[in-house]
Parts: structure tokens; sequence; C-alpha cells
């Protein structure tokens, strides 16, 4: 399994440049070492991730290896940050056969962004023969990081999708009709009617209060609060209503157990691993009833003809 785009380096994780001393470096180290003990306040995840950054970087030898990777030997192959060949990667549905019926780009938009980005980044007048060189990725700001992340995280979702098959229908990178932020995923099944958002933050989150939380997700996003809101702009564009709201994330970046809230007016919001995603869409949530078969289809065709897709 490949390291997200959107993990802190070593050096982030200590609070120093790419390049202090090794004095500055071990300094730090110590700092970060103490602040985040779980007997002064901090809590393990943050002191084990102080650990193996300092594992990777601690010794001479260790840096120089990675400083290899991260700034200038490329590795052997960049196909981990390449798009993956997903059914439905166009604005056609893909054939049927056992497959799930897949409409749209998964991942498109966020994908051309990055590559808008890293180019900007990169410098007027720079030719970056290569986007997703290691090398390149891992020296550029978690921002621009964690744009790659996002689309692997939907091109990821996608493929789970894909193997699902023909009793549901999949559509990626759906416009929600705020002007602004789209929908990832919608997928239409027995179990009934789902909005997803795929992330990937390089770390672990939890469901607080309503909203995501976690040491990578920036103070001022709001992932769960921006995905109700166009939720809710599709739902009155297309005239449906969404069974639930599903935010997937990498196998061990959800902290906690996975729990479905109660069910009120509004449609639920769950996180779940990326992993427990294709059962949580076969059999719906706990205690929710299946659609008939007549309603799916009938569903299916209302937003066959209300969806539409963002450009990428």
């Amino acid at each position: 399994m490949h390291e997200s785009p959107a993990a802190s380096t070593p050096y982030e994780v200590l609070g120093v440049s790419a390049q202090a001393s090794d004095e500055d470096l071990r300094r730090a180290y110590r700092l970060k070492l103490r602040k985040t003990h779980p007997d002064v306040g901090g809590s393990a995840a943050q002191f084990h991730a102080v650990q193996i950054a300092w594992e990777r970087v601690g010794t001479p030898e260790g840096r120089a290896a990675y400083d290899r990777t991260r700034f200038g030997d490329p590795e052997p192959t960049t196909d981990a940050f390449r798009a993956s060949s997903t059914p439905g990667s166009s604005s056609r549905s893909s054939p049927t056969g056992l497959k799930t019926r897949m409409h749209g780009h998964p991942g498109g938009q966020v994908r051309q962004r990055y590559l808008t980005l890293i180019r900007e980044w990169a410098g007027r007048g720079t030719v970056v023969d290569d986007p997703y060189l290691p090398s390149l990725v891992r020296s550029a700001p978690r921002g621009i990081r964690h744009t790659l992340a996002k689309a692997l995280a939907e091109e990821a979702t996608a493929h789970l999708v894909s193997g699902l098959g023909i009793g549901f229908t999949a559509w990626h990178d759906v416009d929600s009709g705020n002007g602004s932020d789209k929908l990832d995923h919608v997928v239409l099944g027995p179990a009934g009617l789902f909005a997803i958002l795929s992330e990937d933050w390089g770390g672990t989150v939890q469901l607080r209060r309503g909203e995501l939380v976690g040491d990578e997700v920036p103070e001022d996003d709001d992932p769960v609060h921006s995905f109700q809101v166009s939720a809710k702009a599709f739902t009155r564009l297309v005239r449906v209503r969404f069974t639930g709201l599903i935010v997937v994330v990498p196998d061990g970046a959800v902290d906690g157990t996975p729990t479905v809230p109660k069910r009120g007016r509004h449609p639920m919001v769950i996180v779940v691993p990326r992993s427990r995603l294709n059962g949580l869409l076969r059999d719906g949530f706990p205690g929710m009833d299946r659609g008939s078969f007549e309603k799916v289809f009938e569903l299916r065709s209302t937003l066959q003809n209300g969806i539409r897709f963002v450009a990428s």
C-alpha cells in the first residue's frame, strides 16, 4: 500500500524545514516528544507520529535516504499517483455485464486541479515533464498533495463501487447545482440513494459534533457541512431525497469505531473506512427499509434525466 500524498512529511511532523541542521532537527524532535506525550496532554497518535518521523530522518544515513527519494532520485515507478483505469471514466456509461452502471469521470475535476496547482507551484517557465514524479509530489506544499490524494481517493471509491453489480447505478463528479462544490459520487441501489464524499487527509479523522476533525484536517475546513450543503442543493435540483450521506476515508484513517447516528429530519452522515463501503451500500443503514425494484427503476430514470456533470 502506497503512502498517501497528503501525509505529513517527517519534517512537517517535527515542525522544521527540510533544510534544518541536524542539531535543530534533534532539538525539534525532543521538544515535540515532550509536547505530544500522552502524560502531558498529548495524544498517543501524535506521539507515535513523532517517533516514526525521527526514525525516518533522525540519523544522517536515514535522512539522506529520505531526501533522495523526496527531492532527487525518482522511485522505480510513478504509477501510484497516476489516474486509474476505472470504469465510468468518461461521461458515457460503461458496458454493463455484471458491473455497476457507471457514469461520469471519477476524480477528473480534482486531478485537473492538481495538475494546474503543481505547475503553478513549480513556477512560470518551468517544464514539468512528469507531474506525478514521487520526488516532485513529496516536495510540494501540503495543500497540493492533499488535492492529489483526494483525486486518488475518488478513483479508489469508484473502483470499489464498480464491482457492486448490475443492481446499482453510480454517477461521479456530479454537479450539485449550488454553483461551487460538486458531489463526488451518487450511488443508487436496492438499499437506497446515497451521496458519497471521498477524502484522504493523510491522517486519522473522527466525526465530532457533526464535523470531521483530525490533526491533518485544516481548522478552517468544514468538509461535512459543505457536503451537506451540496447534497441539499442537489436534492432540490433533481427532486430526490438521499437515504444517507457517506464520507469514505482510507482504511486505518477512522479514529474509533464508526457509528450510525439517530435518524432525524436530515439524511444521516456516517464516516466509514474504504473496506466497509460496499457492505454499507448493499445492506443500507441499520433499521432502514429497502426500496422495491420498481421504485429503484423509477428513481434511476429521474436521476438519469436530471444529473449533470462538472467539467474536468
